[in-house]
């Protein structure tokens, strides 16, 4: 069976990893099948291998390192996820680290040393070459999640006075051009940009035009120090594929592509997602400790709303005793009005994240949720005060459950367009703490006006 496993390919139809890929792998490494590990996994693409590694054991992962050698892809180390990354790269020597930087892209580069201990950083800086290892200096020296961190530092300048061919016959025979681009800038003596021109129009253009005279007039130069997500915002808006990043004098220090762009979406997407479920920095390689540890604080806040929300229901300790129904409605006003505010704040924190919420357009937005809130209160009343009447034939009780939803729902959609755009006004990350606040207010509101409303009419 095994033989035949390098006929097949490793994904299945719907793209996963096959277990008999991973099986054979696993089992060829353990039984310290050398030959065998290289043979499965030799060609592989660096986006497959990847995915390989990280759904191996830590020791497999070390193994097959060790039995791939010199031929292990350096382009493979960007495509791990973080937390497999870090231990793929404390497997190997600085030397290799080194050399894999060297085959990289200068923000690829960067992007893997950032992460490591400052003592392994300059181990690992120390064994390249003089300049590369300034350039990459440099960048690190950037603010984090920065333009600085994600740009490229190759690319291709030229002087404004040179024509498109000695522009085309200095890009044939540089032997330092970037793998890829799409774009060739234009500076000054001190570097500073004058403008861009697109490849195409290069190619398209008479060999004795000057480049000035073809500079593209629409330029959107990037800050140095802008944050990666204002950076993605500027890529979607105005279209770009590639984009120049200057610092604050006007100089060109680097260039941001598409692809980087693309893998910042995904970063920050991810980000939000697992904020607002509590599990920001969380992986599915990390240790039953480190997740513990991750989900524990969230986990305490969230028992200090359950806390709060039981502390109101004990108000009311007399009249469920009275009407035992009340403590089988009351669950479904609270649940409703947690999902309910849920679903404003998911809406309304990815709205503060694309930037299609602001204070332009702040009002309409709350007007707008509340309205829904208020509609979807009046229905759900109509709904549940039926279902009260006839399971538990009160009149009364159904008037009281219909009204309180009607309560909790719009006081959820208050707060789940309200907390985050105060949480933002606060600079503070919306997506983290948003959760936790519209669940407490869903929680009390609902318990207090069901159980309420129940004491001064059912009483």
């Amino acid at each position: 069976m095994q033989d035949a496993l390098s006929d097949f390919p490793l994904r299945d139809e719907e793209g996963d990893v096959r277990p008999e890929f991973l099986h054979a792998v696993a089992d060829a490494l353990e039984e310290g099948d050398v030959s065998r590990a290289r043979e499965l996994t030799l060609d592989l693409h660096e986006a497959d291998l990847a995915d390989l590694l990280e759904i191996l054991r830590q020791d497999d992962r070390a193994r097959l390192i060790e039995a791939l050698g010199q031929d292990f892809k350096a382009a493979t180390l960007p495509e791990l996820d973080e937390a497999v990354r870090d231990q793929v790269l404390e497997e190997m020597p600085p030397e290799q680290v080194a050399e894999a930087l060297q085959e990289l892209d200068s923000d690829e580069a960067v992007y893997l040393l950032e992460d490591l201990d400052r003592k392994d950083r300059e181990d690992i800086l120390s064994k390249l070459p003089y300049f590369e290892r300034i350039a990459l200096q440099r960048s690190l020296e950037y603010p984090e999640d920065s333009a600085g961190r994600m740009m490229q530092t190759d690319l291709i300048a030229v002087p404004p006075f040179w024509s498109v061919g000695q522009t085309i016959d200095y890009m044939r025979e540089a032997d330092d051009l970037p793998e890829r681009f799409y774009e060739i800038f234009v500076v000054d003596p001190a570097y500073h940009l004058i403008g861009c021109v697109a490849l195409n129009r290069i190619l398209r253009s008479k060999r004795p035009t000057e480049v000035e005279t073809i500079i593209d007039e629409e330029m959107h130069p990037i800050p140095v120090e802008a944050d990666q997500e204002e950076v993605a915002r500027q890529f979607e808006r105005y279209n770009l594929n590639s984009a120049p990043v200057v610092d604050d004098d006007g100089r060109l220090v680097g260039v941001i592509t598409a692809d980087d762009i693309v893998e910042v979406v995904q970063e920050e997407a991810s980000e939000d997602i697992l904020a607002m479920g509590g599990v920001g920095g969380e992986s599915v390689v990390d240790t039953v400790w480190e997740t513990t540890r991750l989900r524990f604080t969230w986990l305490v806040a969230n028992l200090m709303t359950a806390i709060a929300a039981s502390i109101v229901i004990s108000f009311f300790e007399a009249t469920i005793e009275q009407m035992v129904a009340l403590a089988v409605l009351m669950p479904i006003v609270a649940s409703m009005g947690g999902n309910a505010g849920t679903q404003t704040m998911t809406v309304a924190v990815r709205a503060l994240a694309t930037q299609d919420l602001g204070p332009a357009n702040a009002m309409r937005v709350i007007w707008r949720e509340c309205a829904v809130g208020l509609v979807n209160g009046l229905l759900f009343a109509v709904i549940m005060a039926a279902i009260a009447y006839f399971w538990f034939g009160s009149d009364g009780l159904g008037l009281v459950i219909g009204v309180a939803m009607v309560v909790n729902l719009f006081a959820a959609a208050l707060a789940g367009i309200l907390i985050p755009l105060g949480l933002d006004a606060l600079d503070m990350d919306p997506a983290i703490a948003s959760g936790v606040f519209v669940t407490t207010v869903t929680d009390v509101v609902g318990f207090f006006a069901f159980l309420g409303l129940a004491a001064l009419w059912l009483a």
